[in-house]
């Protein structure tokens, strides 16, 4: 019941953990917001996130100050013969930035679902994440190009089903991410890199890059 809640929850947010949200990606982020746009990302985590690939997609409608996300990923660490997937969503709401100004700070709220998968003797648990963050940004005044470089610090939570007696079983973190939005009229490019320091000591990392295309400008202001 618990678990069903949870996904719930996090359902809310994204029609609504290699590091972040969807496994093996970094936490993607635009302060700036706004538009209709698909993304197709790729994502690899370091040796404390069992490092392999992952590719992902995700579908973002921005409204007034306000950008909703959904997405998914599927992530193969190195030592799995399978891969895992991950949904979820994020719901940005702008608090500073316009049209006219080029600094930009958001509130970022989000959530995602993986179910178990199992590889040999290795098991990766079944897990939901949440977390809340705040993003900076600001527009460079770059001619003919759309750029954007952002700063994004939040607290991640981590809750583990089914796990062995005497396992962690939830934990929150402290993340943050270094990103970058680039854009020449509707084709888009973005990179992130991820960093959360967990409770075991290690620190995943997960370097991601992208493309997207814009299908329409902002909504309302």
């Amino acid at each position: 019941m618990k678990r069903a809640l949870a996904v719930l929850m996090l359902a809310a947010f994204g029609t609504a953990p290699a590091a972040a949200q969807w496994l093996g990606m970094p936490s993607w982020n635009s302060p700036k917001g706004g538009g209709v746009a698909i993304s197709a990302d790729y994502g690899q985590p370091n040796a404390d996130a069992r490092k392999g690939t992952a590719y992902g997609a995700r579908l973002s409608l921005g409204v007034g100050t306000g950008t909703l996300t959904a997405g998914a990923s599927s992530w193969q660490p190195a030592t799995f013969s399978t891969r895992v997937t991950s949904f979820g969503g994020s719901l940005g709401l702008r608090l500073i930035g316009g049209s006219l100004l080029p600094v930009a700070v958001n509130l970022q709220l989000g959530g995602a679902y993986n179910n178990k998968v199992t590889s040999g003797t290795q098991t990766l648990p079944e897990a939901t994440t949440a977390q809340g963050a705040v993003g900076l940004s600001t527009l460079l005044p770059v001619p003919m190009i759309r750029l954007e470089p952002y700063f994004s610090p939040g607290v991640r939570y981590h809750r583990y089903w089914n796990v062995p007696v005497g396992a962690r079983k939830e934990e929150t973190n402290f993340g943050w991410v270094v990103g970058g939005n680039a854009g020449i009229g509707p084709v888009g490019i973005h990179v992130a890199y991820d960093s959360e320091k967990f409770g075991d000591g290690t620190t995943h990392v997960v370097i991601g890059i992208g493309a997207s295309l814009q299908l329409r400008g902002p909504l309302g202001m």
